[in-house]
């Protein structure tokens, strides 16, 4: 914890996200974030269950291998259908954190036998594990509320958040990606960074999206993730900003001559 004077957590409240995933999915359909009991039913995967390898991990694979070859009309790599996998599983997992401080400045805990994730119908539910949030926060007076003295504390919640969240699923992927330690945590850096940008832009709000997400991953010092958002601006293609991601997704595989546009192997903005 990052304050030894915080309030305990001791029980389990849903409603203090509830206005931060409903804002999201107004500006972004494609992904549903919803607040309650895990769902056990056709489609859907715990958290925990992908953490733990087997069944559940390869299935998720072979959705995306599956995918693949369905979109591109060349069958994925094995490695690169596992990377694309932990790609979607991370970028909208990370939002369902992110979104929440940016909007309303509250960390909710989320290990991961407390996420599910139906994949083809595009939704998360999440049962947190309480939430951490600054003193003036009306939900300050809640039983599961973490109460911590300023930003660089609610900050660092996140990052603590995050990382008892996604070290056990990168355990588990490490295998099937085939990369090392850094490199995957390179691509949950960008995942996290790349998400709050991309969702700050649909909410118009970019500018403090970007610089957020700065204070947030300001570079080398934040271990475990890797880099920072290193935001530069750019006045190409109608757009004010760019980064250069830490990571390859290894697109480039399926489609030689195509690149993302914050690709590391890309020499021009």
């Amino acid at each position: 914890m990052t304050a030894s004077s915080a309030v305990p957590r001791r029980s389990v409240s849903t409603t203090p996200l509830h206005g931060s995933y409903a804002r999201q999915h107004e500006v972004f359909p494609s992904l549903r974030i919803r607040t309650g009991p895990l769902p056990v039913a056709p489609g859907w995967v715990g958290g925990a269950a992908l953490a733990g390898g087997g069944a559940a991990l390869r299935d998720m694979v072979a959705f995306d291998a599956a995918l693949g070859l369905a979109d591109y009309g060349v069958p994925l790599r094995p490695d690169v259908a596992a990377g694309f996998s932990l790609h979607r599983y991370a970028w909208p997992v990370a939002l369902a954190f992110t979104l929440p401080w940016f909007l309303e400045r509250r960390v909710p805990r989320l290990p991961v036998d407390r996420v599910a994730i139906d994949r083809a119908a595009g939704e998360l539910t999440v049962r947190p594990a309480g939430f951490a949030c600054l003193p003036d926060d009306p939900a300050a007076g809640a039983a599961d509320a973490l109460v911590v003295p300023d930003e660089p504390a609610l900050r660092a919640e996140l990052r603590d958040a995050l990382t008892e969240h996604l070290t056990p699923v990168l355990a588990a992927f490490r295998p099937l990606v085939r990369r090392g330690p850094r490199t995957l945590w390179g691509i949950v850096t960008d995942d996290v960074i790349e998400g709050l940008w991309f969702l700050g832009g649909l909410l118009g709000e970019e500018d403090r999206a970007a610089a957020e997400a700065s204070e947030l991953l300001p570079g080398p010092g934040d271990a475990p993730f890797v880099g920072g958002a290193d935001f530069r601006p750019v006045t190409s293609a109608g757009a004010t900003r760019t980064r250069t991601r830490v990571s390859c997704c290894l697109f480039y595989t399926v489609r030689p001559d195509e690149f993302c546009r914050t690709c590391p192997r890309a020499c021009s903005e």
